[in-house]
């Protein structure tokens, strides 16, 4: 998974796991042996998911009330901070969108 650069999304928002996001309606995933390519049309921004349990997560976000409540249904507790972490990287990128 990406390391974190950054925890503030593109709106300069913090990222924050309490509230609800979900996938940038810019933004296509297409599977890929890996996880899969995400592609953000707006600034063009190519980015490889690297796990398909991340791509999971990114498929059913929209799903849950917080990204916590997706987390604690599709993550195992031990890989938990590693995908909150790479979730905030997303977000910083603009891939990830509150709502």
């Amino acid at each position: 998974m990406a390391s974190v650069a950054s925890t503030r999304p593109a709106t300069g928002e913090s990222f924050d796991l309490a509230r609800p996001w979900r996938l940038s309606p810019e933004v296509s995933l297409r599977d890929e042996t890996f996880g899969a390519l995400a592609y953000h049309h707006g600034n063009r921004r190519l980015v490889f998911v690297k796990s398909t349990g991340l791509v999971e997560v990114l498929v059913r976000l929209g799903q849950y009330a917080t990204a916590d409540d997706a987390l604690d249904e599709l993550v195992a507790p031990a890989e938990r901070a590693r995908y909150a972490r790479a979730l905030a990287t997303l977000a910083a990128g603009g891939l990830l969108g509150v709502g």
